[in-house]
């Protein structure tokens, strides 16, 4: 081979790499969502009569749940949340809607029978994300109406599954025993498990109930893995711990604290599983994580009950114990890991504050909620809520001016 035909070998070699390292840098590779959004997803994930000191970052013990002491040290923890009524559907509805209970007409706990629902007329932040081209999924414990069209789909939830109400709502006693069918309680119709808009299976034992953390865990995952290059609204409401307590087999036994430390320490596994999920799909730097309760612990049922770590009673009152619930918000870059906020938060203050950061439209109907985005940014200063109002049963009145200073007026 001559020295020409080399250097033509060469210089073909060269051109054929050029064309290829040029080619390589003109494609564009795929970026993940948190590379490319604007807008942060936002997890809600809603317990059920669980009370201010039933977690260790709150002063819960014995048992344990590093998940969500990993959240809290991630984010921020809220010392001052309270909830707007201390018993599920009133408290539920503040959560989505941004307004007072009482003043969009409900009032403690809807049962089986009730004959009234959340107004489809009000605006959630399912709906008002939703119109903002997010995907949205509600998993777990409704209670906000049990037909059509008062269920998740008709409130802007693109899927459901879950319970119409609490899992005591069925003719089953706490112990597990089926009820005598004449009595108030053993007339509840069975318990169906809701898909969509359709019942589909009966939940009729407590071991069919033990399975409901983990369904509701596995489907959460499910919508996170579908939807990791959308953006997306996960409202996840476990059952638990709200009676009667039921655990899986995996952690039945497990957290040498009984029944409710079992239950607790299934939940933080839950937390672990969904911060896993946003891990492995690229999630976790563009995603909002916040973790409370719709009330305080149903101090009736004793260890089955849980902690509100010294404050005066539990659900069903107007007392800080009743009122007064964990809140952990875990953004990344945004929010300041480890800090604390000793400034009032409610929870009819979450819609105003997401529909802001994730830069969709705010309600065109009253609400009560306000903006809390300063408290958390840490602004200087940053005060935006000084007063807070309860209602207690339907009429009755508790004002709040300030942290623990409380007046009635009925």
């Amino acid at each position: 081979m001559n020295l020409k035909m080399k250097k033509n070998i060469l210089l073909t070699r060269f051109l054929s790499y050029a064309i290829v390292v040029v080619g390589l840098s003109g494609f564009k590779q795929p970026e993940s969502q948190q590379e490319k959004a604007t807008t942060p997803n936002v997890i809600l994930v809603l317990m059920d009569d669980m009370g201010y000191g039933d977690l260790e970052c709150y002063g819960g013990f014995p048992y344990h749940t590093p998940s969500i002491n990993k959240l809290a040290n991630e984010g921020m923890r809220f010392t001052n949340f309270y909830v707007s009524q201390a018993v599920c559907s009133a408290s539920r509805s503040s959560f989505l809607t941004g307004c007072y209970p009482n003043r969009i007409g409900l009032n403690g706990a809807l049962s089986p029978n009730a004959e009234i629902a959340l107004n489809p007329e009000e605006e959630t932040i399912a709906e008002l994300l939703k119109a903002n081209r997010y995907k949205t999924s509600m998993v777990g414990k409704w209670h906000l109406g049990q037909k059509i069209p008062y269920l998740p789909l008709n409130h802007g939830f693109d899927e459901y599954i879950g319970l119409p109400f609490s899992h005591d709502y069925w003719p089953v006693n706490y112990d597990g025993k089926p009820l005598d069918t004449t009595t108030g309680r053993g007339k509840w119709p069975v318990l169906k498990l809701i898909e969509g808009n359709e019942r589909t299976r009966s939940i009729t034992t407590l071991e069919d109930a033990a399975q409901l953390t983990t369904l509701y865990t596995e489907r959460a995952v499910s919508f996170i893995k579908k939807n990791k290059n959308n953006p997306f609204f996960l409202y996840l409401a476990h059952n638990m711990p709200h009676v009667p307590l039921a655990v899986s087999d995996k952690f039945k036994n497990k957290s040498g604290a009984g029944l409710y430390g079992d239950v607790m320490e299934e939940i933080d596994w839950s937390v672990g599983e969904i911060m896993k999920a946003l891990e492995a799909n690229g999630l976790t730097k563009n995603t909002i994580v916040i973790f409370t309760s719709d009330n305080g612990p149903w101090l009736t049922y004793g260890d089955h009950g849980g902690n509100t770590a010294g404050f005066r009673e539990g659900k069903g009152s107007a007392w800080e114990g009743g009122v007064r619930v964990p809140f952990i918000i875990r953004w990344p870059g945004q929010i300041r890991a480890g800090s604390v906020c000793n400034n009032m938060a409610a929870s009819m203050d979450l819609l105003p504050t997401l529909v802001n950061i994730c830069k969709a439209k705010m309600s065109v109907k009253k609400i009560d909620g306000v903006n809390i985005l300063s408290l958390l940014k840490q602004e200087k200063n940053a005060n935006p809520r000084d007063e807070m109002v309860y209602y207690y049963d339907r009429n009755n009145l508790d004002i709040m001016d300030g942290p623990a200073n409380m007046q009635a007026i009925v």
